[in-house]
């Protein structure tokens, strides 16, 4: 029997789950998708990277929603199951409510493991393969971030300024380029124009001068035609590894070294192990940690919480009060979960209670259901 409700039970939430998770995720995907809009509009970008880079952003946009959607899941199986009349049959033919909660903790552990796998995994390889298409993007829609009358610094170490555009056609053009920290040079032109294709992308000038800056002298050139080469440039995107980008497996080994080093929790020492590992942002890591490892617990918490349902009939009087103030309460530790993180990282007391909070509670909820459990028991005999 117990296999039996284990199995329908799990296909039931999994139903449920699913077809909510990828309808919401979807929704928010599209919603973010707008909003990424910039990387096309203001910073250069192909509409192929935005719509990549964009689309590596969902299994991130999961994991975000995941627990809440679990918690949903769950809330609404076992509320249907009770007001169906379904779990009756359970109680009638043996099935303790202890049995049938030990039977929810297993499935909250399969969506703990996956959401597990994916903070862990997915999220930090799809993030730095969507961040990867910035770093091997070079300046393919320059001429629709240009604007007339304005100073464009959308490019890497180039400032234009265009009194006139019609398309590709420019006029009054001043282009100043950073060549080095030293080495600088202002390019000024009546006319111009943008040419891309396949193989080049270039601004072509024509009559003009270029004033060359070289450790504070300078040199004036005229030309009637220069050629500027956008290739070589790169937008203002970001493109270095973030923390949330960074794989678990040298998270670990950064966390590991700041260990060995005495540098954990030191924001104020300077010591850069590798890319990324860097002892000024030890409280960032950590808590990226506790966000892929830790925070997944909170699923099996989630699932207690929703298991208070069984224990109170719906012919109660206070059974819908009783259901808004479950759902609230997974709500309000949803919250708790996310928000406490930045507190939890300032020491390693904090850290620590983050960390056994969530197991603490789990016991203590745990205890409470068995001891229910046992006096409804007595109860019957």
């Amino acid at each position: 029997m117990k296999k039996l409700i284990f199995k329908k039970l799990t296909q039931d939430i999994s139903l449920f789950f699913l077809v909510t998770i990828l309808s919401i995720s979807v929704i928010v995907w599209i919603i973010q998708a707008v909003n990424f809009l910039d990387l096309v509009s203001e910073d250069g970008h192909s509409i192929k990277v935005y719509f990549l880079f964009t689309i590596h952003s969902l299994p991130k946009i999961i994991s975000k929603i995941f627990p809440f959607i679990f918690m949903v899941s769950l809330f609404y199986t076992i509320l249907r199951y009770e007001l169906n009349n379904e779990l009756v049959i359970y109680w009638l033919n043996g099935v303790s409510k202890i049995d049938f909660i030990n039977i929810i903790i297993k499935i909250s552990l399969i969506y703990f493991i996956i959401q597990i796998i994916f903070t862990s995994l997915i999220v930090p390889f799809t993030l730095d393969k969507g961040r990867s298409f910035f770093r091997s993007s070079n300046i393919d829609l320059f001429s629709a971030v240009i604007k007339e009358k304005k100073f464009n610094d959308t490019v890497k170490n180039l400032t234009v300024f265009i009194e006139t555009k019609n398309d590709n056609l420019l006029e009054n053009i001043i282009i100043k380029e950073r060549i080095d920290k030293n080495n600088s040079q202002l390019i000024s032109a009546k006319t111009g124009e943008i040419i891309s294709n396949e193989t080049s992308k270039r601004i072509v000038l024509y009559n003009g001068k270029i004033i060359n800056y070289e450790n504070d002298k300078q040199n004036i050139i005229d030309f009637s035609e220069f050629s500027l080469d956008l290739n070589k440039f790169s937008t203002n995107t970001i493109t270095h590894p973030k923390v949330q980008e960074m794989s678990s497996v040298n998270l670990i080994s950064c966390l590991k070294l700041m260990i060995k080093n005495n540098l954990i929790y030191k924001i104020d020492s300077e010591k850069i192990f590798f890319i990324g590992c860097d002892s000024r942002i030890s409280l960032v890591l950590i808590e990226e940690f506790l966000k892929r490892f830790i925070t997944p617990f909170f699923i099996v918490l989630l699932s207690l919480c929703s298991s208070f349902i069984i224990f109170y009939n719906k012919n109660n009087n206070k059974f819908k009060i009783l259901n808004v103030s479950l759902f609230l309460l997974g709500l309000i530790i949803i919250i708790l979960s996310e928000s406490s993180l930045n507190s939890a990282v300032t020491d390693i007391k904090k850290t620590l209670l983050y960390i056994f909070f969530p197991i603490f509670i789990f016991i203590i909820i745990y205890s409470f259901f068995y001891l229910k459990n046992r006096y409804l028991k007595r109860l019957d005999n």
